[in-house]
């Protein structure tokens, strides 16, 4: 029983022919329009609602909330529930919720009518001793008492059943409507037959048994999909735009890319965007997870759903609706949610071939009671029910997605964005894992902290034409530069021609009519270019772990930069853990070699790849791969992006770029290494829960088709009714649930590094 699963063919009925082509919001069900446009409350794109064959709509339920549902329109929605469809986003979330809180209404009914059905059954009567009066025939009282619980409580998985055998499907609804629909059906021939035996007590316990499962299960479920629901409440309902001049307050999903829109201290920022004017710092903790607020100025990227705290800013929008980084989040989780681990889809198949076993051995087992051994056919049909129920494989369809669902929730609660399912599951085979150095390991903003010149050569002559080649670069050095120019306030140089950039190396241009040369040591070579007059200086900065940047002007060797890069304060201890693991660590950069392992000295890293271009960083993680490792990069930034695609996990840190983002399978949101050690914790966790369940529910069904067949009978006198197999199969169903849930109890692992 899949997430009572998830039901689906819900809805009220529409006439497909009749109706125009509705369109409605996937996370604002209750938005509805006849013609494509966007959310009016969240901007997203309004999609057709999705019809099934026979013009049911599937968003027709969430349209309103339950309070404001007639009872008639409830019990509509109640009874063309089934069991299967996956619920993504709010509308899903909101009709989970409303399924939890129904099949909670039909246990609490279905149990409260097994009472007294139980204390009329001959069961009752051997657990009690005794049988309340009657005022007319026993068999009659039950068949009033269970009609309700077969028709009411249990109609979900008559209806599932028959639209799975519509699809040509066999799934577990299937084999629980065989169950009680042949221990219902066969009690009512024989009341009308006027017999005293009968199993209305089995209907309507495993009615109620299997009810209680699922709801357990939803439970379990629903708590890992509450901060999603709570993410997406970040967004501000109105955002303040600046429309001809003039400020006016709109609907959030009214804002459109390119929009002016003013930001006061306490707002909360509507969409994506970038500052335009003016200086503030804003609180991203609950979007990345970053507990210090962030300044920003000009030019400085603003995240929907962060806190704006002290200045008032302008930012133009960037991002809106679906494609803001915070939409973006709830989709990542959700789809790693309800993706499928490789050992689930090994599970389903497994499950579908159970399902065929199941009804197989109830056959034969009433064949062989019946026609080999002679028994009467009550006797033989208490076997063949009790076999087919409790070979259901429930909690084999549970076993990985519960583990999933708390696992992806639980990562997501970190800021760490897994996803898919099989790479929550690869991530704990991770042999190796290569770090880039800039922004990674380090802060990624270097600062210049020693210059050394020629002699005719000052430090702001040199620091000037540095900063005029670097000027439309987007490198961290170059930044570093620029900060510096800026801070001695120095003028930058206006005529820059024949700009060039050396990727991996430097940069190349013409200023001032003079051959300006600046980039790595490696580069000066190359262009052979002699640096013996700076060496002394050079080799002075690499020993201290500085990242240097040389320049040269028409030939000849000017000065050299040293530029410090702080290392994360957590790199050091995630690369500790990470080596007490067993784990190897190396880590990549276009640095020389000297200032790449001054780093790797302070962090622990034992293997260091130096002086490599972008396009190669791929290479080197191939090359490890080649060693037969499992391997994983870690990087932040565009020129990560071939090597984190080549890893068999790749990993992007930090905000990241959008390239890094997309060619990753996991993001850490924040800029924080020890999240790297975190993933893995939490991945190998939850394979092991996956592992536990999967043995549970797979050794639970091997032993449990026998016993139930009644091959202990004939030596041991044992015999499991139909009531104790549904028992004994909600039992199983609800450890392998609660056990995933168990889970959680792995984050305590996830604080402490």
């Amino acid at each position: 029983m899949t997430g009572a699963k998830n039901y689906g063919d819900h809805s009220s009925h529409h006439q497909m022919n009749a109706d125009p082509t509705i369109y409605t919001c996937p996370m604002h069900p209750e938005v509805r329009s006849t013609s494509p446009g966007n959310c009016p409350i969240c901007g997203m794109k309004l999609v057709p609602v999705a019809k099934t064959d026979g013009g049911m709509d599937h968003h027709e339920h969430a349209m309103k909330p339950a309070s404001q549902m007639s009872r008639w329109e409830r019990f509509k929605m109640s009874m063309t529930m089934t069991m299967g469809m996956e619920h993504t986003g709010v509308a899903g979330r909101e009709m989970a919720r409303l399924m939890e809180l129904d099949i909670r209404q039909k246990f609490f009914l279905a149990l409260t009518l097994s009472l007294p059905i139980i204390l009329y059954s001959p069961l009752g009567e051997f657990i009690f001793g005794f049988q309340p009066p009657a005022p007319i025939p026993v068999p009659w009282i039950l068949f009033l008492l269970t009609t309700p619980v077969f028709f009411y409580s249990g109609w979900i998985f008559l209806y599932s059943s028959l639209r799975a055998l519509q699809h040509r499907t066999l799934n577990m609804s299937v084999l629980i409507a065989v169950g009680i629909t042949a221990a219902y059906s066969f009690s009512v021939l024989l009341t009308i037959l006027q017999s005293a035996d009968s199993y209305y007590e089995a209907t309507a316990l495993l009615v109620t048994f299997v009810l209680f499962g699922h709801w357990m299960e939803m439970r379990s479920r629903r708590g890992t999909t509450d901060a999603l629901q709570a993410l997406l409440q970040l967004v501000p309902p109105q955002a303040r735009v600046l429309r001809d001049g003039i400020e006016i307050l709109i609907p959030t999903s009214q804002v459109q890319v390119g929009d002016i829109i003013i930001l006061k201290p306490g707002d909360r920022v509507p969409v994506d965007g970038t500052i335009d004017e003016g200086d503030t710092a804003i609180d991203e903790s609950l979007v990345t997870g970053e507990s210090i607020p962030v300044a920003k100025k000009k030019g400085d990227n603003v995240i929907g759903g962060s806190i704006n705290q002290s200045g008032s800013v302008r930012f133009e929008a960037t991002k809106v609706g679906e494609d803001t980084a915070l939409a973006q989040i709830v989709k990542l989780v959700e789809a790693a949610q309800n993706s499928k681990a490789p050992g689930q889809r090994l599970a389903d198949r497994f499950a579908q071939y159970l399902v065929v076993l199941a009804i197989g051995a109830g056959l034969v087992t009433f064949l062989v009671w019946f026609a080999v051994a002679r028994q009467p056919v009550l006797f033989a049909l208490t076997f063949a029910i009790s076999a087919i129920v409790i070979a259901c494989p429930d909690a084999l369809g549970l076993a990985t997605p519960t583990a999933v669902a708390v696992g992806t929730g639980l990562g997501a609660k970190y800021n760490i964005l897994i996803k898919d399912a099989p790479t929550l599951e690869r991530v704990s085979k991770i042999q190796s894992i290569v770090f880039d150095k800039t922004g990674t390991l380090t802060e990624g903003k270097p600062r210049i902290s020693e210059i050394a010149t020629v002699q005719g050569w000052d430090e702001d002559e040199a620091l000037r034409l540095v900063g005029g080649a670097e000027a439309d670069s987007n490198h961290p050095l170059s930044n570093a530069v620029l900060e510096e120019a800026k801070r001695r306030q120095l003028r930058l140089p206006t005529r820059i021609e024949r700009f060039e950039n050396l990727s991996g190396l430097g940069v190349r241009a013409s200023i001032e009519e003079k051959d300006v040369l600046v980039g790595t040591v490696k580069l000066m070579k190359q262009s052979g270019i002699d640096t013996a007059s700076l060496q002394e200086k050079i080799n002075q900065f690499v020993e201290k772990g500085e990242t240097i940047m040389v320049l040269a002007v028409d030939g000849r060797v000017i000065a050299a930069i040293g530029a410090a890069d702080t290392v994360k304060p957590t790199a050091k201890v995630a690369v500790s853990r990470l080596n007490q693991l067993g784990i190897e660590t190396a880590m990549i950069t276009g640095d020389n070699l000297a200032t790449a392992e001054a780093v790797a000295r302070i962090v622990g890293i034992k293997r260091v790849f130096a002086d490599i271009l972008p396009q190669d960083k791929a290479t080197f993680v191939k090359k490890l791969q080649d060693e037969g490792k499992f391997v994983a990069m870690v990087g932040d930034g565009v020129n990560d992006a071939p090597a984190l695609a080549q890893a068999d996990i790749g990993i992007a840190i930090g905000a990241g770029t959008d390239v890094a983002i997309e060619t990753s399978k996991v993001v850490l949101m924040k800029s924080d290494p020890s999240d790297v050690l975190r993933a893995i914790r939490l991945s190998k966790a939850t394979v092991t829960k996956m592992k536990q369940n999967l043995f549970w529910a797979s050794f639970y069904n091997i032993l449990a088709i026998p016993v139930a067949a009644g091959i202990l009978y004939p030596n041991f006198g044992i015999i499991l009714r139909p009531e104790v197999s549904a028992l004994l199969m909600s039992a199983s169903s609800i450890i392998v649930a609660t056990n995933a849930v168990l889970l959680k109890r792995t984050e305590k692992n996830l604080v402490a590094v």
